[in-house]
């Protein structure tokens, strides 16, 4: 099985964004972390690619929009994260 493509958007001091990094994180997943605090193209780019998104963490996984901290969080705990992750 192939590793996918894992990526976060994030913004200083979002608790959200350090609880969505730490699961990551505990599963030892390679991500690819895209701070969008001064960056207003990047912003732009994350809304683009998950049309409606505005808040940060926004997570994907091969360029599917998993959401934020929570829905990565309750996919984990459905046991459908995993299988996403190639874990």
């Amino acid at each position: 099985m192939t590793t996918p493509k894992v990526e976060i958007y994030t913004q200083w001091g979002c608790p959200y964004c350090v609880r969505a990094k730490a699961l990551l994180d505990s599963k030892k997943v390679a991500y690819t972390e895209i701070d969008v605090t001064m960056d207003t193209a990047k912003r732009r780019e994350m809304a683009e690619r998950n049309p409606g998104a505005r808040t940060v963490p926004q997570v994907f996984v091969n360029d599917q929009a998993l959401g934020g901290s929570d829905d990565i969080h309750a996919l984990d705990a459905a046991g459908k994260l995993d299988p996403l992750l190639g874990l």
